[in-house]
């Protein structure tokens, strides 16, 4: 184990509650799982639990490390580990890696780093002998690959370690394994963020402030629950929607939502004075409405001249420059003619549940209102609700319909949060009529 490297693991253990370190020392089964809210503590007992297993991996089989991909890996999980000043800073001088290499070293043992975004990743690990197998985010993997890891665990005393956050009723994760555990080598340990000692009060009120509905229950509560109802759940036009804006310091992204049978948007996202995020000004055609199509140097025009036409708030001047344009990654040609009128465009991050639960916390939170000249915004808002088919079949989605200046806002947001993470206002709790 660990300590015969000299490593007091004291300190760790006094900051970890009793069922974190008893899922550390009962983590023997074939596979072993912990799920449950965000900040709950999970992580950092199964990445105790990682040390552990890879000094007693038998030496006839390699180990992997899984994530969604080789990206994730590294900040989830090996700088976590190689951090001095954390919870792990004890054993960060027996890691090593070099960003973007696929394996990594822990206890001079080789570690192979594998990225599992779809199904053609059962390549990167089919044919391994595998002594270890740790799985970060386990409902984010493709269930095939799931299977192929399995099926790897061929050594005697050779075993898996997963997490993840809870997802729907239906996800192939719970009903193969979760609600087979009696029946399977497996264990498994749910936690919620009251089990995690290290956080405090505040903490705790606050990141249950900043979660509503659906990514309440999951998050908090860490229960699997089904995807229902309204996707912004807390979404009020009395208190979102404004009719003056505050000054703006900062416009910070266009994203753009493109169409050309349907209908295509632009939402400008400013962060104001008082911290709070806005989406200041739309642009929404409707070629049928209209009946008739736009080509792409004619929305590239419209867009031009909107932005050159905006009135910003509390000043005399005319026109905004966003700091970055964003485009629906599908609109190669819109980007090209953008490119060539003088606009450099970057693709929108299109992770479809970060951006909802990015725009559902913000909601949640106060800290983005929306100018009642967003008109787009504001009609498609209210009928955006979870895809029951979808969630039967055990994944989320939202109906895809009408819901194209919705995904316009949802690209700015997400694809700037670097810039306003921590610009922006605290959160705090909305007032009781919010969402009711």
């Amino acid at each position: 184990m660990p300590s015969r490297h000299g490593i007091d693991l004291t300190g760790i253990c006094q900051i970890m509650s009793r069922k974190q370190i008893r899922s550390i020392m009962e983590c023997t089964a074939r596979i072993n799982l912990w799920s449950g809210a965000v900040s709950s503590g999970k992580t950092i007992a199964s990445l105790l639990a990682l040390l552990f297993a890879v000094v007693r991996a038998p030496n006839n089989g390699l180990i992997f490390i899984v994530g969604r991909s080789l990206q994730t890996v590294e900040r989830n999980i090996i700088e976590v580990l190689m951090q001095p000043a954390g919870p792990f800073g004890p054993f960060a001088r027996y890691i090593s890696h070099t960003r973007g290499a696929t394996t990594a070293s822990i206890f001079g043992r080789t570690v192979h780093l594998i990225g599992a975004s779809d199904v053609r990743a059962e390549g990167r690990i089919r044919g391994a002998t595998a002594a270890l197998i740790y799985v970060d985010e386990l409902t984010l993997i493709p269930e095939a690959f799931f299977t192929m890891c399995l099926s790897r665990l061929r050594v005697p005393g050779a075993k898996l370690l997963a997490t993840t956050n809870p997802d729907g009723p239906s996800h192939w994760v719970r009903k193969n394994f979760m609600l087979r555990v009696d029946s399977l080598d497996m264990r498994q340990w749910h936690f919620v963020l009251d089990d995690n000692p290290s956080l405090t009060e505040d903490y705790k009120a606050a990141v249950k402030t900043e979660y509503t509905g659906l990514f309440y229950d999951r998050f908090i509560l860490g229960r699997w629950c089904l995807a229902e109802g309204a996707v912004y759940s807390s979404w009020t036009p009395s208190y979102h929607v404004v009719t003056e804006l505050p000054p703006i310091d900062a416009y910070l992204g266009l994203g753009i939502d493109y169409g050309t049978v349907n209908p295509f948007a632009a939402e400008v996202l400013g962060l104001g004075r008082d911290g709070i995020l806005y989406l200041t000004n739309e642009l929404y055609y409707d070629s049928k409405a209209r009946r008739r199509e736009l080509s792409d140097h004619e929305y590239s025009e419209q867009l031009r001249d909107f932005l050159a036409g905006i009135e910003q708030p509390h000043t005399r001047q005319r026109g905004v420059s966003p700091q970055w344009t964003i485009v629906d990654p599908s609109a190669a040609s819109f980007r090209i003619q953008l490119y060539k009128d003088g606009i450099n465009a970057v693709l929108a991050n299109n992770e479809v549940m970060r951006g909802i639960r990015t725009v559902s916390s913000l909601l949640a939170t106060g800290r983005l209102r929306v100018h009642a000249s967003c008109t787009g915004w504001i009609n498609e808002i209210p009928g955006y609700s979870w895809d029951p088919t979808a969630a039967e079949a055990g994944f989320d989605a939202p109906i895809k319909a009408a819901d194209h200046a919705l995904d316009a806002g949802r690209y700015a947001a997400v694809t700037t949060e670097a810039m306003w993470r921590y610009r922006i206002t605290d959160p705090v709790p909305l007032p009781s009529t919010v969402g009711s």
